[in-house]
């Protein structure tokens, strides 16, 4: 008995170990086709395609405001695609600003197979597609990362300095998060993807005393039922910024929260400088 335990962990252990992408990328979930497009909820749009360094193609959509003030550059988190955004679309273009959201690489019609590397690099893309086809440059640029997200564009933050960056339900490092997850599994050995928002972040805050400084908001739930609280709390002490707290689990809490949540982007969109 005791043999087969040991034998069922060690497949559990490799399985964690080898399969560590597939478990954290869900592109296919609930899938890669898109269910629909802004002009579902009332909004002009663009269809955009663009390469990352590494010649990847990439699909995402420029949801214009006229007039608009700033530009945000939507980072969405580890399932799904942009089409299964639409109410967080409707939510910012009703806050006045420019909209690019897009797909990660084997995300939705973009093209590849995800990675963390990749992911970075197409962030990275999507802020130079905006600078040199829209005239956008990144210090014009909100980066909002949700989930998943959050880590791809707070990494981005540490390598650019942007007009401002919103966090939402948003991760330490997955090593930390599965720690959480998994107790009973040595995964911070484990760990091959790292995806460490509390490291891009505390790099970032660095950028101050070079004159860079991002100003950041973290918005996360005390009912997040898939990242605790605490990661919120944390990523918001290492930037020294405001946390905005929601109501509700992971993919419904900026739903559920209304005004409260709408208020708290307004407000911190206003005091940018």
């Amino acid at each position: 008995m005791l043999g087969l335990l040991a034998a069922g962990y060690a497949v559990v252990v490799a399985l964690m170990f080898f399969g560590q992408s597939s478990l954290l990328h869900l592109p296919h979930v609930p899938g890669r086709a898109l269910v629909a497009t802004p002009e579902r909820i009332g909004l002009d749009y663009e269809d955009v395609h663009f390469a990352a360094e590494d010649g990847i193609r990439l699909h995402g959509w420029f949801v214009p405001v006229p007039e608009a003030g700033r530009t945000l550059l939507f980072m969405h988190g580890n399932a799904g695609n942009i089409s299964h955004r639409l109410e967080s679309l409707r939510i910012f273009h009703r806050l006045g600003l420019n909209v690019f959201i897009f797909d990660y690489r084997g995300y939705g019609q973009s093209e590849g197979r995800p990675s963390e590397p990749g992911l970075h690099a197409d962030a990275l893309a999507a802020l130079r597609y905006l600078e040199a086809e829209r005239g956008v440059p990144p210090a014009e640029v909100v980066a909002f990362g949700r989930s998943l997200g959050g880590a791809v564009a707070a990494c981005l933050a540490a390598r650019e300095p942007l007009a401002g960056l919103i966090l939402e339900s948003t991760f330490i490092s997955v090593p930390e998060l599965a720690a959480e997850l998994y107790p009973w599994l040595p995964v911070r050995l484990l760990a091959r993807l790292q995806y460490d928002a509390l490291g891009c972040l505390e790099e970032a805050a660095g950028q101050r005393e070079q004159g860079r400084r991002t100003p950041v908001l973290v918005v996360h739930s005390p009912d997040d039922d898939i990242v605790p609280f605490r990661h919120g709390q944390v990523l918001a002490a290492a930037a020294r910024s405001e946390l905005l707290e929601l109501r509700g689990d992971h993919n419904r809490g900026f739903l559920l929260s209304g005004d409260v949540y709408t208020r708290g982007l307004a407000a911190f969109l206003a005091e940018l400088p």
